[in-house]
């Protein structure tokens, strides 16, 4: 674990819990407030970060430095728990609306209650593996919510071939997106969502991989796409594996992309 202890002018950690309205129970996050957010009465920009399968919403500041590179920011950066949901409304289980908590709930908890600029072009997400495909999901099918979308060794094939190529993963998969040919998967497939969607409207979407990283042809695949498609994006890929140590040092170059694209504010 990385150190927690506070230092002079550091940015306030809190850990909130409210009620999804979507799920009907008690859901976390953890969240990093900019170090004068208590000095100036003024409104900051939002990034949401979002953890991959089998983690939790503590991963991103407890498995990297996270911590250390937001000093300084004027940022407010929020990181929701999800489960292994894949951040989509399941297919199986009614009350799993994962999707629906996001982008109905808590966006809304995180404006109601904080000095948000609540508007798209000052609000931002990434996420690592299972959340990197969620980002992307978000970006496609609520592009009127975020001007910046990240996603770091994204899990991208997740309603396709992820199950027969990752049988560990089957289990949930099924619950999650249902049977082959469900709608649940037409519905949460990225390479079929951009195919079909108005690039002009899309976030500026970052995506990077690591080199020894099984998803790296899926993520070259996508940008490739995202080329043809004339979006705004960029890939990068350098040595690294599926691992907390390669999406720390990105997670360090991700952030001055994010200030630069929420400061400029692009449509």
């Amino acid at each position: 674990m990385f150190g927690m202890a506070p230092s002079r002018g550091a940015l306030t950690v809190k850990n909130e819990t409210f009620h999804s309205v979507s799920l009907g129970r008690e859901m976390h996050y953890r969240i990093f407030l900019p170090h004068n957010y208590a000095e100036v009465n003024r409104r900051f920009p939002v990034l949401y970060l979002l953890h991959g399968i089998y983690g939790k919403f503590t991963d991103w500041d407890t498995q990297s430095r996270l911590r250390h590179y937001a000093q300084g920011l004027d940022l407010i950066i929020v990181m929701p728990d999800a489960g292994d949901s894949w951040y989509v409304n399941s297919a199986t289980v009614a009350q799993n609306r994962y999707e629906d908590y996001i982008v109905k709930d808590l966006i809304q908890q995180v404006d109601g209650n904080y000095r948000t600029l609540a508007v798209r072009e000052s609000r931002a997400m990434a996420g690592v593996s299972m959340g990197g495909y969620g980002t992307l999901n978000f970006a496609l099918k609520h592009p009127e919510l975020f001007v910046f979308a990240g996603s770091i060794s994204g899990a991208i094939n997740a309603p396709t071939d992820l199950g027969p190529r990752q049988p560990d993963f089957q289990a949930n998969l099924l619950q999650v997106f249902g049977p082959a040919g469900s709608a649940t998967r037409t519905e949460n497939d990225i390479f079929n969502l951009l195919k079909h969607a108005d690039v002009s409207r899309l976030p500026y979407i970052y995506l990077a991989c690591g080199e020894s990283d099984p998803f790296l042809p899926l993520n070259q695949q996508f940008a490739a796409q995202l080329l043809e498609e004339h979006a705004r994006y960029e890939f990068h890929q350098a040595p690294g594996a599926h691992e907390w140590k390669f999406w720390d040092k990105t997670a360090k170059d991700l952030l001055p992309v994010v200030m630069r694209r929420i400061n400029a504010g692009s449509p």
